[in-house]
């Protein structure tokens, strides 16, 4: 079946006339481009070529579309680690064949393996200097800021009674990590937190008042408690409304369509207490629409009722509509013997991705609907030339998993964030609009599967979900 699939997206990818030696010239440009949008276009473009030198047994061009998926899968985060595998794997395969054989030594000598670099994704941008200036805390960094390098979020600890601020940053500093001072905040600690992420946290027991502002290559942050603000900073900022009413930030006048999967004949996975897959994410799906509703979008169903739908006339119905975002709804499941072990919110968004974890996740999602396949193979490949809705809803993902995560962490211990993933799930193919797959938690783990099974659960992953599709318009 995989074969066949890679045999027509070659075919289909000919329709365009273009040359290996044109798209590779066009993707070695595009890769080095400071733009996602740009890098992405090369992702997919080093991945046809990929295909197309798998069916030619082009052993040159393969070796080249490798490299190209790993450069340029790297730069944007993306899990290519069986494709660097495989390039690894390839390369010492052609270099010792094209080799002569040296003659065997008569005495065996032992000889200590070097053991093998990691290798390292690292942060472009450098923190130079960290300062307080008129109650400001400004960052200075050695290059110009991009909007999508910084994310900021807040969450509330229930243990310890505290609020944090957090402002993640794709950079890294030069200094150790610090903790800083300011009258009225209990901690602000600023650390490397990974690799290519610098933290900074504003902790206290009583809420703040957080805003902040990119210019060039500084982060300007302002945090001060609440009762604390001047009556001139506030006398300030009315009559700056006054003097120019600004339009409402978030336009609520948007079409999403809402997916609650299986249904009918196809119950989806069976959990706790034989709880089925079809009548949990249905409930949850009707709770997202009646927040929404309330908020005041348009938001359509692709089934609110017991029925079975086949996976390519939901994204027809969403495309029908005209929707701005299409959410497919899921709970996930493993085998008995890892029931315990795994649990988690998760969020897919659309992709060729050969990860493991998405391919087994993908599979199951898609097994209801097989007799579809032929019909997504040719559907796939223009989805995947559509890479403003791939960054879209990459972007969709990350806010619908934190909004999720943030709203169920205020009433549960323990919550799992399971992460940000890209897969091939067939429900997602076609779609004109940032579409995204939820997987809302294990419904084989005996805790989750309880939670699933509540409405206090379900009431409060809607929820969250709801916050993060507004995250979403707010920031695009």
């Amino acid at each position: 079946m995989l074969r066949s699939l890679a045999l027509l997206f070659v075919l289909l990818v000919s329709l365009y006339g273009q040359s290996e030696s044109e798209l590779l010239k066009r993707a070695n440009k595009l890769v080095n481009s400071s733009n996602k949008s740009e890098q992405f276009r090369a992702y997919n473009d080093y991945k046809n070529l990929y295909l197309r030198a798998l069916m030619n047994e082009n052993k040159t061009m393969k070796l080249k579309a490798l490299d190209g998926i790993v450069k340029s899968g790297r730069k944007l985060h993306i899990d290519v680690s069986d494709y660097a595998k495989e390039l690894v794997n390839y390369k010492k395969k052609h270099s010792s064949s094209s080799r002569k054989k040296k003659p065997k030594p008569k005495h065996k000598s032992v000889q200590k393996k070097k053991p093998k670099k990691k290798i390292y994704v690292r942060s472009s941008h450098k923190l130079k200097t960290v300062r307080w200036q008129d109650s400001r805390l400004i960052l200075q960094f050695d290059k110009k800021l991009r909007n999508n390098q910084i994310n900021y979020f807040t969450l509330y600890d229930k243990k310890t009674k505290r609020y944090k601020y957090i402002f993640d940053i794709h950079a890294s500093m030069l200094m150790r990590s610090q903790t800083l001072r300011k009258h009225g905040i209990e901690k602000i600690k600023l650390a490397q937190f990974n690799q290519n992420t610098l933290r900074l946290v504003f902790q206290n027991p009583k809420k703040l008042t957080v805003r902040f502002k990119k210019d060039a290559n500084k982060l300007i942050i302002r945090a001060e408690p609440k009762e604390k603000q001047s009556s001139t900073v506030l006398k300030k900022r009315i009559q700056r409304v006054q003097a120019k009413k600004a339009p409402t930030r978030l336009d609520r006048n948007k079409v999403i369509v809402i997916d609650a999967g299986h249904g009918g004949k196809d119950p989806g996975a069976i959990g706790y207490r034989g709880l089925k897959e079809k009548d949990v994410v249905l409930k949850i799906a009707q709770e997202l629409r009646n927040i929404l509703r309330a908020r005041g979008y348009k938001v359509y169903m692709t089934r609110d009722r017991d029925v079975f739908i086949k996976l390519r006339h939901r994204t027809k119905y969403a495309n029908r509509k005209k929707a701005d975002l299409f959410i497919s709804i899921h709970a996930n499941a493993v085998g008995r013997k890892d029931a315990k072990k795994v649990q988690g919110v998760e969020c897919y968004f659309l992709s060729k991705s050969r990860s493991s974890r998405a391919k087994k996740v993908a599979a199951m999602e898609n097994s209801a609907d097989l007799e579809d396949m032929n019909y997504y193979g040719k559907e796939s490949f223009l989805n995947t030339l559509n890479y403003h809705n791939i960054i879209a809803a990459n972007k969709l993902a990350i806010d619908l998993q934190r909004g999720a995560l943030g709203e169920l962490e205020k009433s549960y211990k323990n919550v799992c964030d399971a992460g940000v993933r890209e897969g091939p799930f067939w429900v997602l193919v076609g779609a004109q609009m940032p579409a995204v797959l939820v997987e809302v938690g294990f419904i084989t783990h005996p805790a989750e599967g309880k939670r699933l099974a509540s409405r206090k659960y379900q009431n409060k992953i809607a929820r969250g979900l709801a916050n993060g599709v507004e995250r979403y318009f707010l920031n695009n």
